[in-house]
């Protein structure tokens, strides 16, 4: 039985492909206590995401093509702003593969509900090891800390909860899968405060394959690019470049 919470929390789901999974995370999700929205943003599916996760009761937006995670986040939070009264909704994103273990993202709004943090990243407690995630995870990481001082533990993990204070000054989202390693510095330069938490949830594993290396291999170069665009020098550079052309 759920915790008599006021509604404060909408969930946005970005999704691709997800059939299998997205109804058993939509259901999760919609029972986390004080949600009152799930917004399912059907990324350019191919198969049925858009239908079950519907059917499981969630609202669904849809892009003709697959535009990218960062850009299935903003307009996920563009439908949660439309909907929201003169209080603004907190905005908790999860990925569309987590399932049942959805039902334990509420340890990630507990801390922005509160006030004790602006965003909190999940740090799951069972990982599964996947061939060239490491060296993705110690360049955000890296990156992070450089840029920073703050060190993560899963830089990439895209279970976070944050305000819509806090959203809105990530905007624009960095890239493809450079999203969470952009908002993650942003955040922390804007002041923000930003809190990992342990949680009890998993992805399906994705293996070694081939696809999955060449997963891997976007990653890496969405996440180089933006480290890059928030070096200072390169930064400079890229303004003095564009001022030059004009």
């Amino acid at each position: 039985m759920n915790e008599r919470i006021t509604p404060d929390t909408a969930v946005v789901i970005p999704a691709k492909d997800e059939a299998e999974r997205i109804g058993a995370t939509v259901t999760a999700a919609a029972k986390l206590p004080g949600v009152d929205l799930v917004v399912v943003v059907d990324d350019g599916s191919a198969d049925e995401t858009a239908r079950v996760a519907a059917e499981a009761g969630a609202r669904v937006v849809r892009h003709s093509r697959n535009r990218g995670k960062a850009a299935a986040m903003e307009t996920g939070a563009e439908a949660v702003r439309l909907l929201d009264g003169e209080q603004p909704r907190h905005l908790l994103f999860l990925d569309a593969d987590l399932g049942d273990t959805a039902a334990a993202a509420h340890a990630l709004i507990t801390p922005v509900r509160s006030g004790a943090a602006d965003m909190t990243i999940a740090n799951f407690t069972t990982r599964v090891k996947l061939g060239g995630h490491g060296m993705v995870v110690r360049l955000a990481r890296d990156g992070i800390k450089r840029l920073t001082g703050w060190e993560a533990r899963q830089p990439l993990n895209g279970q976070r909860c944050l305000t819509r204070a806090a959203f809105e000054a990530a905007l624009p989202l960095a890239f493809g899968f450079g999203v969470e390693t952009g908002m993650t510095i942003d955040l922390l330069r804007a002041g923000f405060r930003v809190l990992e938490v342990e949680v009890d949830m998993a992805h399906r594993a994705t293996g070694t394959d081939w696809r999955s290396q060449l997963h891997r291999a976007k990653q890496f170069r969405d996440v180089a690019l933006a480290l890059a665009a928030r070096e200072p020098v390169i930064a400079q550079g890229v303004r003095t470049i564009r001022a030059l052309r004009r």
